[in-house]
């Protein structure tokens, strides 16, 4: 009778334990597809701006012919980060497609910066109806990439919280979760210093 009631103890701490452990790896496996999810937002949002950088390069060439070099690295520059959300898209949150992201969007953001400081000196381009509307929504799909990655950083930390916390870890590793993802920051250094305003 004790043997019983010993056996019957064992397998009920067992059932708890595979039903907590069931718990925690449904938990994480909610957690990992909100992050995917978020990461799936800011792919629409970079995809949309992808597509508007060639329209914008051909509205820009039709009055700055000199400026052949800064066209061909805005849009190497743009095919390049293309390559890069292909690669984070396939596995959002690994650390290196993440960081190739990353660098590939601060050269495609540093080409642009040069093709709209040279067209400040193209007032017939600056009244451009096209290039306008074009610029408009470029700086509208920018702050929809800032939303988006922040809805995804957001994520991404919530999973990595989780998924850090104890007990969690300890199954996380056996659950094929053994590493936290990867935010999606962008350098800041280009905000850091406060512009000069002179009277």
């Amino acid at each position: 009778m004790t043997w019983g009631i010993v056996i019957a103890i064992v397998a009920a701490v067992g059932l708890l334990l595979l039903f907590y452990g069931v718990g925690i790896y449904n938990r994480l496996v909610t957690l990992h597809n909100r992050f995917e999810n978020a990461f799936s937002q800011i792919e629409v949002q970079l995809k949309r701006r992808y597509d508007l950088i060639p329209n914008l390069v051909e509205t820009a060439k039709g009055y700055m012919k000199h400026e052949k070099e800064t066209f061909e690295a805005v849009i190497n520059a743009r095919n390049q980060a293309a390559g890069g959300l292909q690669k984070a898209a396939a596995n959002p949150g690994d650390a290196s497609a993440m960081k190739e992201l990353m660098a590939a969007e601060q050269v495609l953001t540093g080409s642009l910066g040069r093709l709209f400081a040279l067209a400040e000196a193209y007032p017939d381009l600056k009244a451009n109806e096209n290039m306008a509307q074009l610029t408009e929504e470029l700086t509208s799909t920018e702050n929809r990439v800032a939303f988006a990655r922040q809805a995804y950083n957001d994520s991404v930390t919530a999973f990595n919280t989780y998924r850090q916390t104890f007990p969690p870890i300890l199954f996380a590793n056996f659950l094929g979760y053994s590493e936290d993802a990867e935010l999606l920051e962008f350098d800041s250094a280009a905000i850091a210093e406060a512009p000069k305003v002179e009277f």
